[in-house]
């Protein structure tokens, strides 16, 4: 767990859930199961099993003795939503966050088919966004259902983007996060791409955010736009939003 995170759209990250299988196109390069092997390696306890599927009661409290306000990104070496997941850890998840009003959780999925089914039996909290990757046109319909769930906010993450979405309806969604593959055999982002779903952004008044071109030196490669900086948020991660403590 960590409370400064190297990720450019959250703060800090929670980790209760680590490792995940391949699901889609996405998944090819994940750098989440080569930092877990890494992690292993250097003996920390919590991966022990490397990047198989693996709960920690342990760090379920952690939120609740961060007495400063963060934006968290839940599992960012996992999916929440994994059908290997017990409902019941899944729940006793949504009950930390419900009890940590003074954060704000982020929550990004590809399993978006067990995200909605599960959707009624979750207390959707105002500090709670949840989000669905889709990196490809394949994968539109993580949006819709996204759209169905009882989430407060809803944002998508088009990371890594692996092709054009001209039929990307943003109805309903809060905020997009879009990003080029990084790291070893990183496949490469067009930059049409890009600025097709940041118009589209901009023509829905949903907030854009670049996070990188990526490519195997994600930092020369930079996050300009046609020589411009997007980082907007949504309404929901405004420091005003924010109760203080």
């Amino acid at each position: 767990m960590s409370q400064n995170s190297a990720i450019e759209w959250t703060e800090a990250t929670w980790n209760p859930v680590t490792g995940c299988t391949k699901t889609s196109e996405g998944c090819l390069h994940c750098y989440a199961e080569r930092l877990a092997r890494r992690l292993r390696a250097m003996g920390q306890p919590n991966y022990k099993n490397g990047f198989r599927l693996t709960t920690h009661p342990n760090s379920l409290e952690i939120p609740l003795r961060w007495k400063k306000p963060h934006l968290i990104f839940v599992n960012s070496m996992s999916d929440l939503f994994h059908k290997d997941v017990p409902v019941k850890f899944i729940l006793d998840i949504f009950r930390v966050m419900n009890e940590s009003p003074r954060h704000r959780f982020m929550i990004l999925t590809k399993r978006s088919e067990r995200l909605l089914c599960m959707s009624h039996k979750l207390p959707w909290a105002g500090n709670i966004l949840m989000g669905v990757t889709v990196e490809n046109e394949k994968y539109l319909y993580r949006l819709e259902h996204l759209k169905k769930t009882g989430a407060k906010t809803k944002f998508v993450c088009l990371e890594p983007l692996l092709g054009p979405l001209p039929r990307l309806n943003l109805k309903g969604i809060g905020w997009v996060i879009v990003g080029g593959e990084s790291g070893p055999g990183a496949r490469p982002i067009k930059p049409e791409w890009v600025t097709g779903i940041r118009d589209i952004c901009l023509n829905s008044k949903v907030p854009f955010f670049f996070k990188q071109w990526g490519g195997t030196n994600k930092k020369k490669a930079g996050r300009t736009l046609n020589g411009q900086t997007y980082i907007q948020r949504p309404e929901a991660l405004s420091a005003a939003s924010r109760p203080q403590y």
